[in-house]
């Protein structure tokens, strides 16, 4: 993916929401390694062409969880219904990857600036890769990973600003964890969470899971993507309702990273058509889509 300039989309690990009539995308911005250097934001209308608003949550000072020295991961943002506050959480971590904490940032604006507030986890809990969902009665959930118990869901306060329960928490089937890259979706009263196993940089089957209701029973986990595909060579980001009502929504996208250890800034994202329907979700080959490469 590359902006209206030219220059690869900072990107990496993305997260997306429909503001308005206008998709906003907010990415890890690699073009120096894997050390924190801001989140980047984009705003698209087609999926195809990216402008570039520039970093929106800037490197804090030298002892913030999000400082120079520090490591800073999928970014997601939601909009708070009750006062109309853009709220991203973001993974803090340290680069030995031992801190493992939820940071918290706010604007008034989806194009930022964002002001970091805070770093929080429940209980004590390690908190990595995360996700968030906002379901139709405006409610907000923050998915983590936490290696030593599972992936859970978690609902958000009134104001998105801490947390208040730990909805569910679930191991992947025949899998000693949870699932990293979390992301959930809603369609037709189903919900659809989606991730990829514990493999670092490197590619894996993902899989999803359903419920009817967020604290389950939820479903065992199975293959979206054809099994060796490794989700053709990539891990879930997210999965974005296409069509105006996004919890009845026919059209769906997945995007997915294919990391490149020692090129980050360059690493490329998959676009491709997912279906969900009747509680199954298949992923499939399009070379139609721009960008798609299956190597």
């Amino acid at each position: 993916m590359k902006d209206t300039e030219g220059a690869v989309a900072q990107l990496h690990g993305i997260g997306i929401q429909r503001f308005g009539d206008t998709w906003y995308a907010y990415g890890e911005n690699k073009v120096n390694g894997n050390l924190f250097q801001g989140v980047c934001c984009y705003t698209t209308q087609d999926f195809a062409h990216w402008v570039n608003h520039g970093i929106v949550l800037d490197v804090q000072d030298k002892t913030s969880a999000l400082g120079p020295d520090a490591i800073g991961e999928r970014p997601k943002v939601l909009r708070c219904p009750a006062n109309g506050t853009y709220v991203m959480y973001i993974h803090a971590e340290t680069p030995d990857y031992s801190y493992a904490h939820m940071a918290l940032a706010v604007s008034d604006n989806p194009l930022g600036p964002f002001t970091f507030q805070t770093t929080l986890t429940w209980r004590g809990y390690l908190s990595r890769d995360i996700g968030v969902f906002q379901d139709d009665d405006g409610s907000g959930y923050i998915l983590s990973e936490d290696r030593d118990h599972g992936t859970h869901i978690y609902r958000l306060s009134q104001d998105y600003l801490t947390l208040i329960e730990d909805v569910s928490c679930e191991l992947c089937t025949g899998y000693a964890f949870g699932l990293e890259s979390p992301t959930l979706v809603k369609k037709d009263g189903v919900y659809y969470w989606f991730g990829s196993k514990l493999t670092s940089w490197e590619t894996n089957d993902n899989a999803y899971s359903t419920a009817r209701d967020l604290h389950g029973p939820w479903s065992e986990w199975r293959l979206f993507a054809p099994e060796g595909t490794h989700t053709f060579d990539s891990q879930v980001d997210v999965v974005v309702p296409l069509d105006p009502d996004q919890y009845h929504s026919e059209h769906f996208l997945f995007l997915g990273d294919r990391w490149e250890e020692h090129d980050l800034g360059n690493s490329g994202l998959v676009q491709l058509p997912i279906q969900l329907r009747d509680g199954t979700a298949r992923l499939r080959w399009d070379a139609s889509y721009e960008g798609a490469r299956h190597r």
